[in-house]
């Protein structure tokens, strides 16, 4: 969280799966990367240290090779494909397939320092969630964890960054899940609580500022006041202050990271869907649903998280987890914060290719 019904249909299948129209094929050429090598150091003991190295996708490759499909017969989704560049052989299984599903404020870009990686051996697919990114932002809509959720119940490994991670949560659990062979394993991380505040109001923290929340909840329902708040929070600085925030990596904090969240909150209808995702339901508990999901899970949680800290109810619950639930998998990230995939990609695939290898049996 930066910022405070049907199923999609795809343009040739039911399932997640390459399309590829013409000779546009929509996969990681090395060109089309930046290695990226940053080294942090510091005085500091509060201080993160790391050194991360890697292959980048472009933005302007990103939105290149985007694509678009409708849902409800109306709303346009935004969302990339990319797959292993040498074709498999004869009669061979095709690729693995990984639908990567962002945060609150986030979009497709947040995953350009994972998807060359992963796409090396998956055809990894990332969407822009209704209200994000480049997909539509229909004025007076109202969004709910459901909605995005069955948007995702595709025979796939749902990889999920905080809200979009309960969103992956709520597609495999039972009592949401349309069929048996819809969502293969779960990959969340920093998974959130809600889809705002309102959900975990078991949190002292919130308890406490619970009289305040449910006043700015009333004001961001005044448009014009929301407007204002809203202007305000999307200024790059503030931006920068709120990722610095939530990031243990703050050189991954860059102007392009800035960007990659600020460009879409100045869409027309971004101020609606923030108004409404921010104000309204928090929707589905995970803690009530992780108890239905049946498939592998990986848990990957750093430790460094302002908004769902490993010692708060959504953390804990996390945490405890794998001592009770044999399909779980658990690993704490040290000096990490809200976004894991961003802050430490290096961290969050040496844990997760292995997983992956693991249920996929390579």
């Amino acid at each position: 969280m930066l910022m405070m019904r049907s199923i999609i249909t795809l343009p040739s299948s039911s399932k997640w799966k390459p399309h590829f129209d013409g000779g546009t094929r929509a996969k990681i050429s090395r060109k089309g990367a930046r290695t990226a090598l940053l080294v942090i150091s510091s005085s500091s003991a509060s201080s993160t240290e790391a050194q991360i190295g890697g292959d980048i996708l472009e933005i302007a490759d990103i939105r290149d090779g985007c694509r678009k499909w409708l849902w409800k017969g109306q709303y346009s989704i935004n969302y990339f494909v990319s797959g292993p560049s040498s074709a498999p052989p004869p009669y061979a299984k095709p690729p693995p397939v990984l639908l990567l599903v962002h945060g609150f404020g986030a979009s497709i870009p947040h995953w350009r320092r994972n998807i060359p990686t992963l796409s090396e051996k998956f055809t990894v697919y990332a969407i822009d969630l209704l209200g994000f990114g480049a997909s539509d932002k229909p004025a007076g809509f109202t969004y709910t964890m459901e909605d995005w959720a069955q948007a995702l119940q595709q025979p796939a490994v749902l990889v999920g960054n905080s809200v979009g991670s309960l969103a992956c949560v709520i597609a495999a659990s039972a009592q949401y899940r349309r069929s048996t062979d819809m969502v293969c394993g779960l990959v969340l991380l920093n998974c959130a609580g809600g889809m705002n505040n309102k959900a975990i109001v078991d949190d002292w923290r919130i308890k406490l500022l619970l009289p305040l929340l449910w006043f700015f909840d009333f004001l961001l329902k005044q448009r014009g006041i929301a407007s204002v708040i809203f202007e305000r929070v999307k200024q790059r600085d503030n931006l920068k202050d709120i990722l610095l925030s939530v990031y243990g990596n703050k050189a991954s904090v860059d102007d392009e990271l800035v960007e990659i969240i600020r460009e879409p909150a100045n869409d027309e209808g971004a101020l609606d869907a923030f108004i409404s995702i921010v104000t309204g339901p928090p929707g589905p508990n995970p803690v009530q649903l992780m108890p239905t999901v049946s498939m592998p899970v990986l848990v990957l949680w750093g430790d460094q998280d302002p908004f769902t800290p490993l010692d708060g109810p959504v953390g804990k619950y996390f945490s405890a987890l794998p001592s009770n639930a044999p399909n779980v998998s658990l690993s704490i990230l040290p000096g990490v914060g809200h976004c894991p995939h961003d802050d430490r990609p290096d961290l969050v695939h040496e844990k997760l290719l292995p997983w992956l290898d693991c249920i996929f049996s390579f």
